[in-house]
């Protein structure tokens, strides 16, 4: 979104132009407007001062019809006259301007070097000239063929064969589509090496943070398998592309001076951010990723790009015309997604709230270049860099909602968890009791009978109580049901912490025992459950007496699995009903045991 600000403030050519907005501007901010420079005051060059700004004496020259030589520069000194503004930034203008500077070397000193210390100038021409000669005379900018004695810096710099003591007049022609932004210093290779070093470990911080963000993004994406983390990735690198290709790190670092990449890296990478944009907030704002009328229009805009994107890309549609074109297209993410934005912020949102603290940078972002490109704020380090780090907030912010929706999404795939666990909980648990029921039962058999050996004895009991029927018949089944809760309480009490009791039927009882080392201990275990039922319960008051039978099989010893257990613990808990009740028997008679 933040790249749009250049088509509208005329950085890139086609742009829409301000011109009424920046008409308000300049009456708010007259008082800000520097006044012109002096004409042509001798620039005195005196070395270890540090980088001289030119704009403070230079004097300049339109020449609209685009032809004319630096010889008819010379002849006529009188028709150069002081700028309109002495900010290093010129406007947006259609002529070529020629620049005149006179300087005089106060000392021997090391290589001087002129720089201009901005890259997306197309055409620019320095010429050295002593005594009506031309000395020197270097093509640069970004759409010519560099001179040979060019400095391979990020920006266009040469350096200038000055003697001390002698008078030279130093002739600069600019001609450019976009902003003619032309800050022009001078000063020997000391002085002006140190603060491009610094402007270059800038950059590479930016450019770093950028790529991290990108892999991040990348990461998530794969990750997560969340699209709207890859469409933050592309949101970046259309973001940091041009921020590249606007500070000079592009040709100088990755792809050079290669025509094709400087005519169609700009525009190109404005297309993706702008792409990146319609999908990132489509996606992001749009409620579960629904398909409404929102996320559908947002799309749209994503493929109306990508077509835009493809047309310049094979020519169809040249730079001028792609660029108008995204002048339009780009503030509709903002504008569309804005009131969406509000929205979730009045639901207390906080994606709506952080989305909406971009908007300030945003707008300042755009005042502040205007100003800059129409020449109301000076080429200096803040209003030079103000969207690149407009740019690197709004990426920390968006990587915020990503957080913010990746909390959602784990916070709904909690919920949903915890949702399945407790259907998965209810669909294995007695509602009345709270144990667990044949379902249960069955699972917890299934995972302990594998390890049951001749050693480690596992023994399914299977209860039935007596006389519960005359309980229900006599004081309700309310009753009844506390009568069962306590029940189970009692035998849960007769029972070590690795055991299971489960509530099979209507008074039925199924316990399971693990590592139990012998056929008489879990006799033993048998008759304990058996024993205490000895005593009465007491339920809303009301003595209550019930006995208990009890039938049980050992695995491995009568079965390996899970149905035969049951069935023979079944079995014999029904023999000892048919042979007296309140009797614990084992499925094989030759050790069947019971207690009175």
């Amino acid at each position: 979104m933040r790249l749009l600000l250049l088509l509208w403030c005329g950085i890139l050519p086609g742009g829409v132009r301000l011109r009424a907005v920046l008409g308000g501007m300049l009456c708010l901010l007259g008082a800000l407007h520097p006044g012109p420079a002096q004409a042509c005051r001798a620039t005195v060059l005196e070395p270890g001062r540090g980088p001289v700004d030119l704009w403070a004496h230079l004097c300049m020259r339109s020449d609209p019809t685009l032809a004319r030589t630096v010889q008819e520069m010379l002849a006529t000194p009188t028709a150069f006259a002081a700028p309109a503004t002495r900010g290093g930034s010129l406007g947006v203008r259609p002529d070529a301007v020629w620049l005149k500077a006179t300087l005089v070397p106060q000392a021997r000193a090391g290589p001087w070097v002129i720089n201009v210390d901005f890259p997306l100038l197309n055409e620019l021409d320095v010429y050295l000239v002593a005594d009506g000669e031309v000395l020197q005379h270097h093509a640069l900018g970004n759409l010519q063929q560099p001179s040979p004695h060019a400095l391979d810096w990020r920006t266009p710099a040469v350096v200038l064969a000055l003697e001390h003591e002698r008078t030279y007049e130093l002739l600069v022609r600019v001609r450019t589509l976009g902003g003619m932004i032309v800050p022009l210093r001078i000063g020997t290779w000391r002085d002006m090496a140190a603060p491009m070093l610094r402007e270059q470990m800038l950059q590479g911080l930016f450019v770093g943070l950028a790529l991290c963000l990108f892999i991040y993004g990348l990461l998530q994406a794969v990750a997560l398998r969340e699209k709207v983390f890859a469409y933050y990735a592309l949101l970046v690198l259309g973001s940091a592309g041009f921020s590249i290709h606007f500070f000079g790190i592009g040709s100088l670092f990755i792809w050079g001076h290669h025509p094709w990449m400087q005519q169609h890296a700009g525009p190109l990478f404005v297309c993706i951010a702008v792409i990146g944009a319609f999908l990132f907030m489509g996606h992001s704002l749009a409620r579960d990723n629904r398909p409404g009328r929102f996320l559908r229009t947002m799309q749209g805009g994503a493929a109306l790009s990508v077509l835009l994107c493809a047309a310049f890309l094979s020519n169809v549609l040249n730079t001028p015309a792609t660029l108008a074109t995204l002048a339009l297209l780009g503030p509709l993410p903002a504008l569309v997604s804005l009131p969406v934005a509000a929205r979730r912020m009045h639901e207390n949102d906080p994606v709506g709230h952080t989305l909406l603290l971009a908007w300030p940078a945003y707008i300042g972002t755009a005042v502040a270049l205007a100003l800059l490109v129409h020449g109301v704020l000076p080429a200096r380090f803040w209003p030079m860099h103000l969207f690149q780090i407009a740019a690197v907030v709004n990426m920390l912010l968006f990587m915020r909602m990503l957080g913010l929706r990746h909390a959602r999404l784990r916070d709904a795939v909690q919920d949903a968890s915890r949702e399945r666990d407790a259907l998965m909980s209810l669909a294995r648990t007695d509602p009345l009791t709270g144990l667990p029921n044949r379902r249960g039962l069955d699972a917890a058999l299934g995972a302990a009978l594998p390890h049951a050996q001749a050693d480690r004895l596992l023994a399914v009991f299977m209860l039935d109580l007596d006389g519960f029927k005359p309980v229900n018949d006599q004081h309700g089944h309310a009753v009844g049901d506390r009568l069962l809760v306590a029940v189970a309480q009692r035998l849960r009490a007769q029972l070590r912490h690795a055991d299971l009791i489960a509530r099979v039927g209507g008074d039925e009882f199924v316990v399971m025992a693990q590592q139990l080392p012998s056929v008489m201990q879990a006799h033993d275990l048998g008759i304990a459950l058996l024993e205490s039922f000895l005593k009465p319960f007491y339920v809303q008051g009301v003595e209550i007496r019930v006995g208990l039978t009890i039938g049980y099989a050992l695995a491995p010893d009568d079965a390996c699995d899970a149905c035969t257990l049951i069935r023979l613990a079944d079995a014999a808990m029904y023999s000892g009903k048919q042979q007296g009740k309140f009797c614990v028997r084992r499925n094989k008679g030759d050790l069947a045991l019971a207690s009175s």
